[in-house]
């Protein structure tokens, strides 16, 4: 297989990828979801959340998701698939906590990090679009880690604004290590922009 066949794989790969992808996020979009695509001129994100409270019957403080994401690039994938808790703080208006865990799956690499977020929604008056600063950091030791890997950790910096209602602009900022038993790999270090769906 020469250079141009491989490359005409990889695409077809991509795009069969990309609409199974979709297809589990339409899936879910009859709760309380979200669904986002950010790029750059090297990557592209699929991200989705399902809101788990209505399909549990939970009405306790806690907001209770699914989140899962798929990031490509001509040179690696990450696919990643977790569950976590948010919660308000009535102390700190406008401040929202999260933890929880997911798994994390690339080539020859899989982890189970553990996860931590918080969001600052900006008290703007009511003439500025709802806009918030969004951190998340998730990290597995190598009793976390599997396959060929070592450790991994994943951080995220986000600005979102409500642009409209339930649809978002956003912009960001990633690094993704996925060091490996025998190297230390940074699968992802990058800026990003993309748009977000509220369903």
């Amino acid at each position: 297989m020469n250079k141009y066949e491989y490359n005409h794989l990889g695409k077809i790969m991509f795009r069969k990828k990309l609409l199974l992808t979709l297809f589990l996020f339409m899936s879910t979009l009859y709760a309380e979801n979200q669904i986002a695509i950010n790029l750059n001129s090297e990557d592209v994100e699929l991200q989705g959340a399902y809101g788990l409270n209505s399909a549990l019957g939970y009405d306790g403080g806690i907001v209770l998701s699914v989140d899962t994401s798929y990031l490509f690039n001509e040179n690696n994938n990450l696919f990643t698939l977790g569950i976590n808790g948010k919660n308000s703080l009535e102390a700190a208006p406008g401040l929202i906590f999260g933890f929880g865990f997911e798994a994390a799956f690339a080539k020859d690499f899989m982890a189970i990090p553990l996860m931590g977020q918080v969001r600052y929604i900006l008290p703007f008056d009511s003439d500025i679009p709802t806009t918030s600063l969004f951190a998340r950091y998730a990290y597995a030791p190598s009793m976390l880690t599997f396959v060929d890997g070592e450790t991994y950790s994943s951080l995220r910096l986000e600005a979102d604004m409500e642009v409209i209602s339930n649809i978002h602009l956003y912009t960001g900022y990633r690094n993704i290590e996925t060091d490996y038993i025998n190297v230390d790999y940074t699968l992802n270090d990058s800026f990003y922009a993309g748009l977000k769906f509220d369903f």
